[in-house]
């Protein structure tokens, strides 16, 4: 039985792939194997030394300590574009939020109360303060072209307006699917320079973290509206308070607020909304559970973020599955191993990201000290045989 760690709640529709004969899924379930978390944070975590794998209902995985992970052998999985429909119709609220001053208008409109007859006429006279821009044949800048970013550069071409892109690392898959309205910006500067709205969805990183700071927003059209539907960290906050205050940021929008954000006029905070749709979870829930279910029955990874993606059919009873470090001479070492034990293999793939590789060999039969040995070869960092 494969124990289920599930650290928050997640949809019944994604839990029904996993077989209930071989998989225990449970909050507070002891010595598990894998875990399933939304935006729970594991951090400061122990990890069991049998822990196989992580699935992450949803794209970010900076609540998960991914580098930890990766020196225990532990696959980091995550379901990118599961949730890309439901960010990206928040996105295009924020679009809207940000220029037609809806909110404020609603939040007015109540302040009306017991007014009775006079509610029509005080409306006409009170709506002029809210009168803000259309979108249509604005100009949006969208920062990252992944599974939501080519989903809102498309709707924004769709909805009338100019749309820039910048991505420097734009995947084949998405550049299929991105409209050939969409114009390619060759650097941060030209999203910067032409840009009436800014939309964010690049992961945060060391490379990512604070891109919208101070010396950015300077080279920015006055009056800018920046959406962030990506990560908090992405916007520098002091200086994006700063910038709204003194009208250089026409308007700032972000799904993931902080205190000092909360009670600015013009920055418009959401409580972390973009994935919180019932389709949407039910869909990052089926992705990750799949994700489990492949890993851990046939040793094939999809969708991870810190060990290669391996996918490939099983043609033997037995697959060995090996976690190495990429280095010279490994896979010349585990196929000596194999010829010492008299083990024939049939198939083999290896594959590696970074400093980290993943072998597969598949084979009519292994001793059971096959996974012994091959730990004992330095490198090494985790070996599973599967169907032995």
């Amino acid at each position: 039985m494969i124990n289920v760690l599930l650290l928050n709640k997640i949809a019944k529709i994604g839990l029904d792939i996993l077989d209930k004969d071989k998989y225990n899924c449970a909050e507070g379930v002891g010595d598990h194997q894998c875990v399933m978390v939304r935006s729970a944070s594991m951090l400061d975590m122990d990890f069991p030394d049998d822990l196989l794998a992580i699935a992450r209902a949803g794209a970010g995985v900076n609540n998960i300590p991914v580098d930890k992970c990766s020196e225990k052998g532990v696959v980091v999985f995550n379901t990118p574009g599961a949730n890309a429909n439901a960010v990206k119709e928040l996105v295009v609220a924020g679009l809207l939020l940000s220029s037609r001053k809806i909110w404020q208008a609603i939040d007015w409109s109540k302040t009306l109360m017991g007014q009775g007859d006079n509610v029509a006429k005080l409306v006409e006279k009170g709506k002029a303060q809210f009168v803000g821009p259309e979108i249509e044949g604005k100009k949006l800048g969208v920062i990252g072209l992944g599974a939501i970013g080519v989903m809102v550069a498309n709707v924004a071409v769709d909805l009338g307006m100019t749309v820039i892109g910048y991505d420097p690392y734009i995947s084949i898959d998405a550049a299929w699917g991105l409209s050939r309205a969409v114009r390619k910006a060759k650097s941060l500067n030209e999203i910067y320079a032409n840009s009436d709205y800014i939309t964010l969805h690049v992961p945060l990183n060391n490379e990512t973290r604070g891109v919208i700071n101070a010396q950015s927003i300077e080279s920015m059209n006055d009056g800018v509206r920046i959406l962030n539907f990506s990560r908090g960290d992405l916007v520098d906050s002091d200086d994006i308070i700063a910038a709204v205050k003194s009208g250089k940021v026409g308007c700032y929008v972000t799904d993931f607020p902080n205190e000092a954000q909360l009670d600015v006029e013009n920055i418009i905070t959401i409580p972390h909304l973009g994935a919180s749709t019932p389709e949407s979870e039910d869909n990052c829930a089926v992705m990750a559970a799949a994700e489990l279910k492949e890993y851990i029955e046939n040793g094939n990874i999809i969708n991870s973020v810190n060990y290669p993606n391996v996918s490939e059919p099983r043609t033997t009873p037995v697959r060995v599955c090996v976690m190495h470090r990429n280095i010279p001479n490994m896979i010349s070492q585990f196929s000596a191993l194999f010829a010492e034990l008299g083990i024939n293999i049939h198939n083999f793939i290896n594959k590696s990201r970074g400093d980290l590789a993943y072998s597969i060999l598949d084979v009519d039969t292994a001793p059971d000290y096959t996974a012994e040995k091959l730990g004992s070869i330095d490198g090494v960092i985790k070996v599973r045989v599967l169907g032995n």
